[in-house]
């Protein structure tokens, strides 16, 4: 089963953060990824750019608008993502709650369906 683990960032509390603190974080999310993949559990796992990168895109009545930025203005932003591959949910429960991301903000955690 494949689930989809959203990364929800809280940027005040990862701002707060010293560079050292910082380094250590990634050189642990890095590792954890690592250690899934080599589990095979690991199917894609991405950091995404912040929010003001962004560009909207809505199709209305057959026309495209684009707008720069993210969609609304939140507190909180999706930061990255990973994709697992689990026996269940109750692993992909497991997955979601060590990744070291979760400290600062969220993991909102998804199941992938599969259309056809």
């Amino acid at each position: 089963m494949r689930y989809l683990c959203l990364v929800i960032v809280d940027p005040d509390r990862v701002r707060d953060l010293t560079e050292a603190e910082h380094r250590a974080l990634t050189a642990e999310s890095l590792a954890y990824d690592a250690s899934l993949a080599a589990r095979g559990k690991l199917v894609a796992a991405h950091a995404l750019d912040e929010p003001p990168t962004a560009t909207t895109i809505r199709v209305r009545k057959g026309e495209t608008f684009y707008t720069d930025g993210p969609f609304a203005e939140l507190k909180e932003h999706v930061g990255g993502f990973i994709l697992i591959d689990v026996a269940d949910r109750a692993e992909a429960l497991a997955v979601a709650a060590a990744i070291p991301m979760a400290r600062y903000g969220s993991i909102e955690l998804r199941e992938v369906r599969i259309l056809g």
